[in-house]
């Protein structure tokens, strides 16, 4: 099936009805007094343990080293942008620079460190891909800079109407349900199921649609999950497009109490072994505070779990290249700006208090 083009006043979707977008399976998640309560939870949190406490390595990046790049590069840029350059031409996903994921910038979750590279310096873009519309993945301040410098967006239904809404002309929008696609320049986009929600306040109730993606050269599978809990959908999307050069699987912001839209570290292996990946790159962690779990735990948890389920992992430093076709397996970079550990042994030394093993503790 092929994308629709511009606004979509009334999504025509298996998965849009009584107003909202739905899941195959209602997920687990917090909803009511809990969810409120989550919320005064995380505002008002200890923070010593979920940011770093120094700046994270970055490698800084500039127009002229991706010019010189070899096409295969991928590039993570923080958090769940990634930069990839596929037949001579640059493409990214879900592209966030602000410096708060929030709705405001004087509050909200502040990023660990810079991007690596300026919005002013990117390079043109053939297509920016979005998987939904949550803040810490559809960045409207982002997405008007970037609006003379894309060619195209590309995003699950309703998605595009924001962009719309933000000056971008419907021309340069498509808008694709589940299992749909469409070709961008020799390129295709297949916008493949997920198992979250979507909104851009409090109440919103799934106004719009969320999806993952697989990128199809023709040479090479690349997969990229967007917000997503484990689901059945995995190994289905692993039948119909794998195998996969590399998955791009979230891991970080989750929690047992919403592991329904958040994959667990172990979930993220069983996932990439369903996708039938050859290589798995996180991602959706290293950049802002959105959890309970300490900044370096989705790292530490997949480096250990990788070597043990015999996954190979490759985890670059934001901004480092990565090459598909030479992808490197992880080191633990992250640990030069101190564990987590380091940091609940001094401040439980400060309390009196016996350290813990983090990683080791049920969450």
């Amino acid at each position: 099936m092929n994308a629709a083009s511009g606004d979509r006043a009334t999504p025509q979707s298996e998965q849009y009805r009584d107003g909202q977008f739905h899941n195959v399976v209602t997920p687990k998640q917090p909803s009511g007094r809990q969810l409120l309560s989550l919320w005064w939870q995380f505002m008002f949190k200890d923070t010593r343990l979920t940011v770093p406490p120094a700046p994270l390595q970055l490698v800084p990046l500039t127009r002229a080293q991706l010019d010189q790049a070899p096409d295969g590069s991928i590039y993570r840029l923080g958090h769940s942008t990634v930069l990839l350059k596929l037949q001579g031409k640059y493409w990214m996903t879900d592209p966030v620079f602000s410096e708060r994921a929030s709705p405001v910038q004087w509050a909200g979750p502040k990023r660990f460190q810079p991007t690596p590279i300026a919005l002013a310096e990117l390079p043109p873009l053939a297509a920016v891909i979005l998987s939904h519309d949550h803040f810490d993945h559809l960045d409207r301040e982002t997405v008007i800079a970037l609006a003379d410098k894309a060619e195209l967006f590309v995003t699950p239904l309703g998605v595009g109407d924001h962009l719309v809404r933000w000056g971008i002309a419907a021309a340069k929008v498509r808008q694709l349900d589940w299992w749909q696609s469409t070709q961008v320049g020799g390129i295709n986009f297949t916008a493949t199921p997920a198992q979250h929600f979507s909104g851009r306040s409090l109440f919103a109730k799934n106004p719009t649609l969320w999806a993952s993606w697989v990128i199809d050269t023709g040479s090479e599978r690349i997969y990229f999950s967007g917000d997503t809990g484990y689901f059945a959908g995995f190994a289905e999307i692993g039948r119909r497009h794998g195998p996969f050069d590399v998955t791009l699987l979230e891991a970080g912001a989750y929690d047992k109490q919403w592991e329904g839209v958040h994959m667990l570290p172990e979930q993220v292996i069983q996932a990439h072994q369903d996708l039938q990946g050859k290589w798995l790159m996180p991602i959706h962690n290293a950049t802002f505070d959105l959890a309970f779990h300490s900044w370096d735990e989705p790292l530490e948890k997949l480096l250990a779990l990788s070597a043990a389920h015999d996954v190979r992992l490759t985890m670059p430093r934001i901004g480092e290249p990565a090459r598909l076709n030479d992808l490197q397996p992880a080191k633990p970079w992250w640990r030069a700006a101190g564990t987590r550990n380091e940091v609940a042994g001094s401040t439980q030394a400060a309390s009196g208090e016996a350290p813990r093993d983090i990683l080791a503790s049920p969450r």
